[in-house]
């Protein structure tokens, strides 16, 4: 990507956008990092120093978290080609004073003991927050979760469904429903009575969005799975749009790290969707897909169906070379008013920046090189276009006062 006097000023003009990410795992309770150890047991990092030859011994849950995250970037120059990479030395340098060009070996005691420094000020949380330039960020709560104990404005509740929707039958799934509804859920109607009572609970709160991931065989009807089709009634209902994040195989590698087992194949199709889509005109999909090669069938559905919309770049895709060119089918393709520009994931709140900073880049290039340096916008109209895929949409979609 050229760097050059208009991707500048437009990188430093969406930087300035205040973000609202719509989509993480961050626990409202303990939102920041306690030590490096937070940040490198990560998924992405575990991951990669495993795959690229690290043993499991130091990433077991009772082993010593220095000499964890020191063999973590001891393993750092087999991947500092990825884009991970480029996030943690991003987190290193804004957050820690990391002021190198690489990160080896030698740095590791360093940065843990400058994360243990900085990550217990008192102010921490609000530093990040500031930092980061974040305004408000979505959670992903069990349908049992406790609500109370944060700002629910600032972390906003999402009813999680998929242990609902997947694990039903399972032993403790019912009684746990009954104990958070107060109502035993043993027959249908009670069902659709629990189902509604969470909703209720969760929009008390504050709820903006309902979510869940589902498998690549998955095909919701109105005669198949019966709870996932009450979410749908109940989102429908309530006014929340209903975030399916498609396309996921669970377990695969069956003896990766923690979180690192998950993968996805060929087999899934939005087709499989086109029931729910055309049942559910009032209800706004926003629409993940964990593969880059999806991207195209997910813009076509966003094209045709008003209430289909393409959100982020999910997992295995949150990566530039897939991130820029899905961003540009997507601006070629769907209206810029239905688009959401990209959501964190992200377990620790140190992540947003790093992670929004490498989106912004590429949103910066891809409306310069497609929009600005053709003439079809001015440079004022591109941050307009960029601050709608960052934020305005956001707002919109989720109905965020």
């Amino acid at each position: 990507m050229a760097s050059d006097g208009l991707i500048q000023s437009l990188t430093a003009a969406f930087e300035a956008v205040p973000l609202i990410d719509p989509h993480s795992h961050i626990d409202p309770l303990s939102p920041v990092s306690k030590s490096l150890d937070d940040i490198l047991g990560y998924h992405y990092y575990t991951e990669l120093a495993h795959s690229a030859g690290m043993s499991q011994k130091l990433l077991a849950k009772d082993a010593d978290p220095r000499e964890r995250c020191r063999e973590i970037i001891r393993h750092m120059d087999r991947y500092d080609n990825t884009a991970q990479y480029g996030w943690f030395v991003e987190i290193a340098r804004h957050f820690l004073g990391f002021t190198g060009t690489r990160v080896t070996v030698a740095d590791a005691d360093t940065l843990f003991d400058a994360s243990l420094k900085h990550f217990a000020a008192a102010d921490w949380e609000q530093r990040v927050f500031a930092k980061t330039n974040l305004e408000k960020i979505f959670l992903t709560n069990e349908f049992d979760d406790s609500l109370d104990g944060f700002d629910t404005d600032k972390y906003v509740p999402c009813l999680r469904t998929d242990t609902l929707v997947f694990q039903f039958l399972s032993v403790g799934v019912r009684e746990r429903l009954a104990a958070v509804t107060g109502i035993d859920a043993g027959d249908g109607p009670n069902l659709r009575k629990a189902i509604r009572a969470l909703f209720e609970r969760f929009v008390a709160k504050g709820a903006k969005a309902c979510a869940i991931s589902l498998p690549p065989e998955f095909t919701p009807s109105e005669d198949g799975n019966r709870i996932f089709w009450m979410l749908a009634e109940n989102c429908r209902e309530f006014g929340l749009p209903f975030d399916l994040m498609i396309g996921v195989n669970r377990r695969v590698y069956e003896n990766g790290v923690h979180q690192g087992q998950d993968l996805f194949d060929r087999r899934c199709s939005l087709i499989q969707y086109r029931e729910l889509f055309n049942a559910f005109p009032e209800v706004t999909f926003p629409v993940s897909v964990l593969t880059s090669g999806q991207n195209q069938e997910l813009v076509a559905y966003s094209w045709i169906f008003p209430n289909v919309v393409p959100n982020g770049h999910w997992w295995y895709s949150n990566i530039p070379a897939y991130i820029g060119s899905d961003l540009r089918e997507r601006l070629q393709c769907v209206p810029k008013t239905k688009l959401i520009g990209y959501y964190s994931d992200a377990y620790k709140l140190e992540f947003v920046l790093p992670k929004y900073s490498m989106y912004r880049r590429i949103l910066a290039n891809t409306i310069a090189d497609e929009f600005v340096r053709p003439g079809r916008l001015t440079e004022t109209e591109a941050v307009a276009l960029g601050t709608r895929l960052l934020r305005d949409n956001v707002k919109e979609i989720f109905q965020l006062g």
